[in-house]
């Protein structure tokens, strides 16, 4: 049986005149469980594996490998597929002519290994072709609870608009996850990762070929071991009250703010996908009217439902005061993570700024990341820093952009941006 619980960390405490109130909310759930094993519907998985010209046959038979890999991984009664993608859609399994999904059992598993022999390299890429395959297949199981699709690319998205791509992307939000995945330096981290981002999902580089295989298997199992499906935070907050922004802060950063989905005036769900044995962390921020001194209130109610079973609550509280050492406290926990959301950014920025050659954004935006992570304590994004620039102080952020970087280092950098590291309570 499932078990649920939550903390918040907050300050409470607000000076004459304050209005905004934030907190970090955890959830924590265990005995998840195992996909599609709990009696509270079926799980599809699909793998979807780049096979354009631009992986060739090496890339191709890794690919095959590393599926092979991930179809181990799959409980039986699992619904699954596997489609080959380039510049269109091709169901490797089943093949052909059911085009729809079917249950895991020895015999499917091993019909779907011999399947993978078929795939070649061979034509362009169109992800958001691939994403709407995907959707139709799992559509040809009405039961479906929990839907999710690894997909692996290795170059740009060159056979679609950004437009049809955003299309694309907009047609099947909300209907399944998606862990994205980028093989070697070819592919653009900011296309990638708005498909994963908008599917509730992780992105990530896969610097060689070699290292496929192991990647699809710990994705598949970590999918197998998430038991709960459905579940959305739930956030109340009282007449005349502004929700600010929810965002996931652990173990990574997702902003769900325009997730929101509306319950009645008050409250508001914002989905979060499926869930394992994990802890979740998230920033919620709340603008209430001012109140007068010694006044009291509940600021929010945060939630998490599965289905329409409440299973978990925090409350958010607000108390005025006077006293200037109460106001003052700032909570730990929100600071760590208002610092880690700002390292993200700054480290994107200056990415981008650098790509197109504006070094004095680049230099500044790298440099204010470089003091937040050692602000944050997080050393491995100050470790992925230095491969970047080289760090004169890190304590004020002075830094000088090195002449000769790898272009993986700078993908290293930008995919593990989102990835916090969990502030110590």
């Amino acid at each position: 049986m499932a078990e649920f619980s939550a903390a918040v960390y907050q300050n409470e405490f607000l000076p004459e005149g304050g209005t905004d109130v934030h907190a970090i909310v955890t959830i924590t759930a265990r005995n998840a469980g195992g996909a599609g094993q709990t009696g509270a519907g079926d799980a599809g998985e699909i793998i979807v594996v780049d096979t354009s010209g631009s992986m060739e046959d090496a890339g191709v038979a890794a690919a095959r490998y590393a599926a092979a890999a991930a179809l181990d991984q799959i409980l039986d009664g699992v619904w699954f597929a596997v489609i080959a993608g380039n510049h269109q859609a091709r169901l490797c399994f089943p093949d052909g002519y059911s085009a729809a999904m079917v249950r895991m059992d020895p015999s499917t598993r091993a019909q779907a290994k011999a399947s993978l022999n078929r795939l070649y390299a061979d034509g362009g890429t169109a992800m958001g072709t691939w994403l709407l395959a995907s959707a139709q297949l799992f559509d040809t199981v009405p039961t479906l609870t929990q839907r999710h699709v690894i997909l692996l690319t290795d170059g740009e998205n060159q056979h679609e608009t950004p437009e049809q791509l955003s299309r694309a992307i907009a047609t099947v939000q909300g209907r399944f996850q998606a862990d994205c995945r980028g093989l070697g330096a070819a592919w653009q981290v900011d296309e990638v990762r708005r498909i994963a981002q908008a599917l509730m999902g992780t992105v990530d580089l896969i610097p060689r070929r070699e290292d496929m295989a192991l990647e699809f298997e710990s994705l598949m199992r970590t999918s197998m071991g998430r038991g709960i499906a459905q579940a959305s935070l739930r956030v109340w907050a009282p007449q005349g009250a502004e929700v600010l922004f929810v965002r996931q802060v652990a173990p990574t950063l997702e902003d769900m703010t325009n997730r929101r989905q509306q319950l009645n005036p008050l409250t508001g769900a914002y989905p979060t996908g499926s869930w394992g044995d994990e802890a979740r962390d998230f920033h919620v921020a709340v603008r209430l009217p001012a109140k007068a001194i010694g006044a009291e209130q509940l600021a929010a109610r945060v939630q998490l439902a599965v289905g329409e079973e409440v299973v978990a609550q925090g409350l958010i509280k607000a108390k005025w005061t006077a006293d200037d050492s109460l106001t003052a406290q700032i909570s730990p926990e929100v600071a760590h993570y208002t610092g880690q959301t700002e390292l993200a950014s700054a480290i994107q920025q200056g990415l981008a700024a650098k790509a197109v050659g504006d070094d004095t954004t680049a230099t500044s935006r790298l440099g204010r990341a470089v003091q937040l992570a050692a602000q944050t304590g997080d050393e491995a994004a100050t470790n992925r820093l230095r491969r970047v620039v080289d760090i004169d102080d890190a304590g004020t952020g002075r830094v000088r952009l090195k002449r000769h970087v790898d272009r993986m280092d700078e993908m290293a950098l930008d995919t593990a941006s989102t990835k916090t590291i969990r502030v110590r309570k």
